[in-house]
């Protein structure tokens, strides 16, 4: 039993997040032919690596660039990538 008067004090347990930079969807591509794709890879790269073979193969006319790591945040773009890239794939693989 309590006593009357007794203060608890509890810790939130969400924690502290991050602030998260929102952005509204890209309207959708007319065709891939000589579109610049990104393909962001987080993580173990083990269903990846044949993605990213298979993509490269079914869309040749497609220029890819790939950024990869290991962890859980992407390699982000460069000002200048942000400009010239047309679409972006982000994959994450645990």
């Amino acid at each position: 039993m309590s006593e009357k008067g007794t203060i608890y004090k509890c810790l939130n347990p969400v924690g502290i997040q991050m602030p998260v930079k929102q952005n509204p969807l890209a309207p959708r591509l007319g065709t891939l032919d000589g579109k610049n794709i990104h393909l962001s890879i987080c993580g173990e790269p083990d269903i990846t690596i044949p993605l990213e073979k298979k993509l490269k193969a079914e869309y040749p006319q497609v220029n890819w660039t790939v950024k990869k790591t290991y962890g859980i945040i992407p390699v982000e773009l460069s000002e200048e990538e942000m400009k010239t890239t047309d679409a972006a794939i982000l994959g994450v693989c645990w």
